[in-house]
C-alpha cells in the first residue's frame, strides 16, 4: 500500500520532509491520498454510462495562529513536496507545536476494495435486475434508472512530531429512479442507500426490490397529488431522511469556525437555551459503518460522540484542530476535506436528533390541520441567519389528526433556531438515512449522514399554490 501513495518516495523520506518543512509551526501535515472510483449508470432498459477514475496526491498544509499556509500536487515526490513548501514559507514560523492526536484502535469498516469485490458482469446484471423489476410492478412506470457507485480511498496523514495516521476508506451507493405516468400526468419519485461497507449486499433481493419498492411508491404518490397549501401551520416530520433539514438549518451553525469567527446565530451562546425542551442533537462519526463515519478524522483526529444540544440547552461546537486551539476546547473528530487537493474544515458526519417518547400516530393525531414531509430534496440556509428554504418531494395534508391527500410542490420556510423551540412533539422512533447525503460546505463535498425521530414543528410556513 504504500507504493500506491508514495510511488517512487521512500515513507521515511516523507517522513523527514514533514518533520523539516513542517516542524518550526503549531500545526500541519503532509496528506497523501490514492483513490479509486467506479460509477455504472442504466437508464432506458440499457446501461448508459460506466466509469472509473483514480486519484493520487498529497497536501501539504502548515498552520500559524489564524493562518493556514496550503499546496498540494498530484506529483508526489521529495521535488514536489519542497516546491510545495516554499508556499508555506510566507506563513510566519509559530510558537508552540500542538499535541499529535490521540491514537486509536478502532476499524469502523472493512479495508476491502468495494471495485474488487463483485465483477463488472454482476454489477451490470443487478442493475439489469433491477430495472427489469421496476417496469414489471406497475404498468404506469415509463422510465427506470438504477445507478451503482464505489470508491475505495487510501490516506496517510505524517506529522512533524513522526506520528503517521492511515486510514483505509471504503463507500458504496445504489440509487433508483422511477418516473410514471397516469393521464398524460408524469411524476418521478427515488430512493437510494448505501455506506462505508461492499456492494455484495446489495445483491439480496429484498434489499434492491425493497428500493424500488420505496421509489415507485413516491412516484404514484405523487400522480395522485393537489397542490400544497399556502400558509402558516403545524408541520410533521418524518424520520430519518427529513433530518436534512436539521443538518443544513442547525448543524451548519454548530460547527467551529463559524462560531469562533462570530458569524453563526449560535455563536456565544454555550449553556444557553437554544432549542424546546427533550430536543438532543447529536454528531457521531463512529456508527460502524454509516456514510459520515470516519475511524479518524482527515487530520488524524478520532471521531467521536459529540452532544451539541442536551435537552435544549447548547453544550458544544464540531470542533477540527485549528478551531478547537483557537477555542480552548478539545478537537472532536470533525476536521474534513474532500480530498488531497483540499485543506480541512469544520464538518459535520452523522449529525442526527436523539428520538423521544411519542408515538408517531399520535403525534400525528394531535394536528387538525397542516402537512407531513416525509421526503425533501434541495433547500438553501443562511448560516448567519439561520434562515432556511426546502422543497418536499413527498408530503400529505393532515385534516383532524389523519394523513388526508398528497401534495405536491409544498417548500417549508423558517429559521432553524426559531423551528428548534417550536418542536412540540418527538417521536420514538428515531432513524438515520439509507445512506445517501452529501454536504457542500466552503466549495468542497464529503459524505455525510443525518437523522430524527417523528417531529411536530409548531408554526412553521408553507410554500404552496393552493
Amino acid at each position: 500500500m504504500d507504493q500506491l501513495l508514495y510511488g517512487t518516495l521512500d515513507p521515511h523520506e516523507a517522513a523527514r520532509l514533514a518533520r523539516v518543512h513542517l516542524g518550526r509551526y503549531d500545526d500541519g501535515e503532509l496528506y497523501l491520498q490514492y483513490a479509486v472510483s467506479e460509477a455504472l449508470g442504466f437508464d432506458d432498459g440499457r446501461l448508459k454510462t460506466a466509469s472509473f477514475d483514480t486519484l493520487r496526491g498529497f497536501g501539504l498544509r502548515a498552520v500559524s495562529g489564524e493562518t493556514t499556509g496550503f499546496a498540494h500536487s498530484t506529483e508526489v515526490s521529495a521535488a514536489a513536496i519542497a516546491r510545495a513548501a516554499e508556499t508555506l514559507a510566507l506563513v510566519r514560523p509559530g510558537g508552540s507545536p500542538a499535541p499529535a492526536p490521540r491514537g486509536t484502535n478502532a476499524r469502523l469498516y472493512t479495508d476491502a476494495n468495494p471495485l474488487a469485490c463483485l465483477s463488472f458482469d454482476r454489477k451490470v446484471a443487478l442493475l439489469q435486475a433491477i430495472d427489469a423489476h421496476a417496469r414489471a410492478a406497475d404498468p404506469r412506470v415509463v422510465q427506470v434508472s438504477a445507478s451503482l457507485a464505489a470508491s475505495w480511498s487510501l490516506v496517510d496523514i505524517v506529522r512533524a512530531d513522526g506520528v503517521r495516521v492511515r486510514d483505509i476508506r471504503p463507500l458504496v451507493r445504489l440509487n433508483v429512479g422511477i418516473v410514471a405516468e397516469a393521464s398524460g400526468r408524469r411524476e418521478s419519485g427515488s430512493w437510494g442507500l448505501g455506506g462505508r461497507a461492499l456492494p455484495d449486499s446489495f445483491l439480496d433481493e429484498t434489499v434492491w426490490q425493497d428500493a424500488v419498492a420505496r421509489a415507485l411508491a413516491q412516484a404514484l404518490t405523487n400522480l395522485e397529488a393537489d397542490a400544497a397549501p399556502a400558509g402558516e401551520m403545524p408541520v410533521v416530520l418524518a424520520p430519518g431522511w427529513p433530518g436534512i433539514l436539521l443538518h443544513e438549518a442547525v448543524g451548519h451553525g454548530l460547527e467551529g469556525d463559524f462560531n469562533r469567527k462570530g458569524s453563526s446565530i449560535f455563536a456565544g451562546r454555550i449553556g444557553e437555551r437554544v432549542a424546546a425542551p427533550g430536543v438532543t442533537v447529536i454528531d457521531d462519526g463512529t456508527l460502524a459503518g454509516r456514510r459520515g463515519s470516519l475511524t479518524v478524522d482527515d487530520e488524524g483526529t478520532p471521531t467521536a460522540r459529540t452532544v451539541l444540544i442536551e435537552d435544549g440547552i447548547l453544550r458544544g461546537y464540531m470542533q477540527d484542530r485549528l478551531n478547537a486551539r483557537l477555542m480552548g476546547v478539545a478537537e472532536t473528530g470533525n476536521g474534513r476535506r474532500e480530498s488531497y487537493a483540499h485543506a480541512p474544515m469544520p464538518r459535520m458526519t452523522n449529525t442526527f436528533m436523539a428520538g423521544g417518547s411519542e408515538d408517531p400516530q399520535a403525534i400525528i393525531a394531535r394536528v387538525e390541520r397542516g402537512i407531513y414531509a416525509r421526503s425533501f430534496g434541495g433547500g438553501q440556509v443562511d448560516i448567519v441567519s439561520g434562515k432556511f428554504v426546502f422543497s418536499c418531494t413527498e408530503a400529505w395534508r393532515i385534516e383532524k389528526g389523519r394523513l388526508a391527500a398528497p401534495i405536491k410542490g409544498a417548500t417549508l420556510i423558517g429559521n432553524g433556531p426559531e423551528a428548534m423551540q417550536r418542536i412540540r412533539a418527538i417521536g420514538n422512533d428515531m432513524a438515520l438515512d439509507p445512506g445517501i447525503g452529501t454536504c457542500g460546505k466552503g466549495g468542497q463535498s464529503v459524505p455525510a449522514g443525518v437523522g430524527q425521530p417523528t417531529l411536530l414543528v409548531e408554526g412553521l410556513t408553507v410554500g404552496g399554490t393552493a
